[in-house]
């Protein structure tokens, strides 16, 4: 057209020509084209970062040998520190009055009481008396229909000399019914809770032969039911005098007595069907802190004749006493990481990694060969973006639940964004 309007012709048609008419047309429509896709790749938001260890568990140098018995089953943990052995196939099998534990557990969840509290008032009933005359299990004797005790002696004749009577009394009185059934529920709810897979509670005193457990399990309920300061005064007791009764309580768990064990707690059971067992619990100080050290013994079975499983009773705890001293004995304080080490990294989510180093040592009380969980975990504050070289932002812990040992992690070098070309070509 503008040739025409000039009276100038054409210039004619030429590859070049063709090619340079195409680029102009083309050009700015690419430019627009990678500006908006340069800028969709900026403005889209980064993936969050994320602290990531660079193991999940440790275990310490060294190695404990337990003594553990032949036959039977067990299991023992420092609370916080976590396991520090197994022994025997663990499978459910009958409990003896360890079931006890369970009881007291139970009863204090719902009428709690403060260590020196006695709390309310319990009668006691026709059915508690006339369990207390039966000859072939633990009971208190001596009961009156109508007498009242308080809560905290009934749990004295529970856990220290093994009530079964008072133990059924005890489920009659908090379900506020006239059999045990309902109490046996709120067992076996408070298990499931405790995450005791293969437990199961028939009674509330452990001496029907339903009522099964496993050593593993049995420490999961020794370790939250030791948190009750009422619990902790009562089984720590060796006897204990109780107005109203003819004779003075005496514990059946004799190590607690015993010089250097340190022992205090929890409960023993003996029946044909179960043998010996024992949940135990003892502390040991180490350095400034003295941590708690539970146990599970059971299926120890002595020789016949057994009447009532009584040497059996005597052989859980002779070799309970075992593994309790050399525990003791190997338990100490460890460097399980040492200052400066690398224990992960902050991950950008775009392939960027900053080193985490730990702020100061970390020491656990452990044994031997103990192997240790380890998690790291933000901080309070939201994981920043940017920082600086030694700036503080997460959490290293050893071992689980109360009383396991943290310390602070610092970035190695300054923290940043994704680069420039990393935001422009990711993909994902």
């Amino acid at each position: 057209m503008l040739a025409e309007l000039t009276n100038t012709p054409a210039a004619p048609e030429t590859p070049r020509r063709t090619v340079l008419r195409r680029v102009k047309v083309w050009t700015p429509i690419l430019l627009l084209l990678v500006g908006a896709c340069i800028g969709g790749q900026m403005l889209r938001p980064l993936p969050d970062s994320r602290l990531v260890a660079a193991e999940t568990d440790h275990t310490v140098d060294g190695q404990l040998s337990i003594p553990w018995p032949a036959k039977g089953q067990g299991a023992v943990r420092v609370v916080g520190s976590g396991d520090i052995g197994t022994f025997g196939e663990q499978k459910a099998v009958p409990t003896a009055s360890v079931a006890k534990i369970m009881t007291a557990y139970v009863v204090l969840k719902g009428h709690p009481l403060r260590k020196t509290e006695p709390g309310p008032e319990i009668t006691v009933d026709a059915k508690a008396v006339a369990d207390g005359n039966s000859g072939n299990e633990s009971r208190i004797t001596g009961l009156t229909v109508g007498s009242k005790f308080s809560q905290q002696d009934m749990l004295k004749m529970l856990m220290i000399p093994s009530g079964n009577n008072v133990a059924r009394l005890l489920a009659r009185w908090d379900t506020g019914t006239d059999s045990e059934a309902a109490f046996v529920e709120k067992m076996n709810a408070a298990a499931r809770e405790l995450g005791m897979k293969d437990t199961v509670y028939t009674d509330p005193s452990g001496l029907d032969a339903g009522t099964v457990s496993t050593a593993t399990d049995q420490l999961k309920l020794a370790e939250a039911v030791m948190k009750d300061e009422a619990f902790r005064a009562i089984v720590a007791l060796p006897e204990a005098p109780i107005k109203g009764l003819g004779e003075k309580l005496v514990n059946n768990n004799d190590l607690l007595t015993v010089q250097g064990l340190s022992i205090r707690g929890i409960k023993t059971g003996s029946s044909t069907p179960a043998g010996g067992t024992f949940v135990w619990a003892a502390y040991k100080s180490v350095g400034d802190e003295t941590p708690l050290i539970v146990g599970s013994l059971m299926e120890q079975r002595a020789p016949a004749p057994d009447e009532n499983a009584l040497k059996s009773l005597e052989l859980v705890k002779a070799n309970s006493r075992k593994i309790i001293e050399a525990v003791r004995a190997a338990l100490a304080s460890t460097p399980l990481v040492r200052k400066g080490d690398v224990v992960g990294y902050v991950d950008d989510g775009l392939g960027g990694r900053t080193p985490l180093v730990a702020v100061k040592d970390l020491n656990v009380i452990s044994v031997p060969g103990q192997r240790f969980k380890l998690s790291l975990k933000a901080g309070a504050s939201p994981l920043p973006r940017t920082a600086k070289d030694g700036t503080e932002v997460g959490v290293l812990t050893a071992g689980e639940g109360e009383g396991a040992k943290s310390v602070p992690v610092a970035v190695k070098g300054a923290l940043a964004e994704p680069s420039f070309g990393t935001r422009l070509t990711r993909l994902g």
